[in-house]
């Protein structure tokens, strides 16, 4: 594989609304790294990168902590979302901004494109028309959460050479040593996270933040949620890699806001996250942590919201779901509403000031009621919190996905734009879109 030229790429997305919340392509970029320890050239087109120095467009706005905006063009939406009265944009680099990008890349030997949101496909299948023109005759593979959740749909209509589906490190491997007929030199051990180098975040111009991944999997396998099928078993690092990776990005590129990536940061935090923590505080790192992912509510003791304010906890989301406790246990069981008032008061304690705890809320479950969501709603804000509604998108290979399938009136099997939150493809007579407003609206509303 030594000398072989492979490009990145993150490609557009087509949607209603689209944020950078300390969003960027972990497994791609950690795919990058295992090929240039393999020898191979790499380099990377963000499609979403801003700002952009060929873009004539007014810059987003960027935020001190590196979230923001992305470019937005507002295009023609696909007939199957004509009905939804709001304008579909392309978020991310113009079409010509993406093909000098291109065409500016020596000669590769490949290029791997990821995915993430399954409705977000449109932009995955423009970015590859967009390489096969300019990168004529070059192989393009197709991995990511799409590829792995609908890798049927994927393989009939992204337009790739190839799609591969789970876990990709060895996937990619396996497919380029077939490709090219020449065997990979290092080859990670995929249960001991600690043997692959850090993702190539060296490879983004102007880096604001670098997102920390101290695990794989989940030990909750919560209905609504693919994590268990995207990674089956809890993977940990070991505590001390993981500060080591902190303070090396910290020294060597200046990098101050970290957005940790894990489905389970905070569980069994005696033997993990408070370790972490309390290395950090050793050492006097000065950074800030962003919890974009939502942080398990019944691991958040008193030492753990104290340590996590000293050591630099700046962005705190809290996977609260919904107050309902038959919902709570048929639904993974994780957290009660005695456990969302406990953790609060911890948090408040350790000085995070409740205003600035947002509280994820899941509205639009197949077969839920519209008071359900308004009592979370309530419950949030009585105790000062922000509420945070998450509509809910019906994701493949979950226990909810086939309540889903026998509930919505549109064709959600059939093609994933309908999994769009949207949609809110599962709503009935007991939540409607005007609920839907009328919620928003009590969550935004100031006490």
């Amino acid at each position: 594989m030594k000398g072989k030229k492979v490009l990145l790429v993150n490609p557009w997305i087509h949607d209603f609304a689209a944020y950078d919340l300390w969003a960027k392509p972990m497994g791609l970029l950690y795919i990058g790294s295992i090929l240039r320890r393999n020898g191979c050239e790499v380099s990377y087109i963000d499609c979403l990168r801003s700002p952009h120095p060929c873009m004539k467009a007014k810059e987003p706005k960027v935020a001190k902590e590196g979230h923001g905006k992305y470019y937005r063009q507002i295009i023609e939406k696909p007939v199957q979302l004509k009905d939804i009265k709001r304008n579909y944009s392309r978020y991310g680099i113009s079409i010509e901004t993406f093909e000098h990008d291109l065409s500016c890349v020596q000669s590769p030997d490949a290029v791997l494109v990821t995915s993430l949101m399954t409705y977000w496909y449109p932009g995955v299948i423009e970015s590859i028309m967009c390489i096969k023109k300019v990168l004529e005759g070059v192989p393009v593979i197709l991995g990511g959460i799409y590829a792995t959740l609908c890798s049927d749909h994927a393989r009939r209509y992204s337009g790739a050479d190839h799609v591969i589906a789970g876990e990709g490190e060895l996937g990619i491997l396996s497919f380029l040593e077939k490709l090219w007929g020449d065997k990979a030199s290092f080859v990670p051990d995929m249960s001991n996270l600690d043997t692959l180098d850090y993702p190539c975040f060296d490879l983004i111009d102007d880096l604001r933040y670098v997102c920390i991944q101290t695990s794989r999997g989940c030990p909750f396998n919560c209905t609504y949620c693919a994590s268990h099928y995207l990674s089956p078993c809890l993977r940990r690092r070991d505590p001390h890699k993981v500060v080591e990776e902190i303070a090396w990005w910290r020294r060597e590129k200046a990098v101050k806001d970290f957005a940790f990536y894990d489905d389970a940061l905070l569980y069994q935090s005696e033997s993990f996250a408070l370790p972490i923590m309390r290395e950090i505080i050793k050492k006097g790192l000065d950074v800030r942590f962003h919890c974009p992912n939502g942080l398990h509510i019944r691991s958040i003791t008193k030492e753990v919201a104290s340590s996590m304010k000293e050591c630099g906890f700046s962005t705190v989301r809290l996977g609260f779901e919904t107050s309902d406790p038959l919902r709570q246990k048929m639904s993974g069981g994780k957290v009660t509403n005695e456990d969302f008032l406990r953790c609060v008061e911890n948090l408040c304690e350790a000085g995070f000031p409740s205003r600035y705890i947002g509280v994820y809320i899941l509205c639009g479950l197949p077969g839920q009621k519209a008071q359900e969501v308004f009592d979370a709603v309530s419950l949030v804000k009585s105790v000062g919190a922000r509420a945070m509604i998450t509509e809910y998108s019906p994701i493949p290979h979950t226990k909810d996905y086939e309540a889903a399938l026998r509930m919505s009136p549109y064709n959600i099997a059939e093609d994933p734009l309908f999994h769009n939150n949207s949609f809110f493809s599962c709503r009935w007579d007991g939540l409607t879109y005007e609920d839907y407003r009328q919620i928003k609206n009590a969550a935004r509303a100031k006490p």
